[in-house]
């Protein structure tokens, strides 16, 4: 059985060459970030956090590798509201949980008998894939905000 960093590259090259696009060690790197934490970071964070790896890698290279794993299907793009672009590479069908207060974005495991079984879809049209989106506190700051109330 190969290890998760070998079947990674594979994957990631695979991927990449289905798109039109190489492989490249900045490539491997930015995903690699997304991969460690899954905290849905913004393309800055991706940048900083690639730094300690390849402290040589630029802002526009992050981009441009984002972009490229967005492009190859690894990676979606996750917005909340104008704030900065997040990128997360959990494929699977899933929402995300937005909290107001501290800002995180954490995945929150909807199937298809979940929220979106009740979504009245019109007539001829298909739906491929959904976005869904809840908003609220998360556990730490619902905590946090409890304490002040009482």
């Amino acid at each position: 059985m190969l290890s998760r960093k070998k079947e990674i590259p594979e994957q990631l090259n695979e991927r990449l060459a289905t798109s039109g696009l190489r492989f490249t060690p900045q490539r491997q790197q930015v995903y690699n970030v997304l991969l460690d934490t899954r905290d849905h970071p913004t393309a800055e964070e991706v940048f900083l956090r690639a730094k300690h790896e390849s402290p040589d890698i630029s802002m526009a290279t992050v981009y441009n590798c984002l972009d490229a794993l967005v492009t190859c299907g690894l990676v979606r793009q996750v917005n909340v509201n104008r704030a900065a672009t997040r990128y997360c590479p959990n494929m699977n069908d899933h929402c995300h949980f937005y909290c107001d207060d501290c800002g995180k974005v954490l995945d929150v495991n909807c199937t298809s008998a979940g929220p979106v079984a009740g979504a009245k879809v019109p007539s001829g049209f298909q739906v491929t894939h959904y976005e869904l989106s809840l908003r609220g506190r998360c556990p730490d700051c619902a905590t946090k905000a409890n304490k002040l109330h009482h």
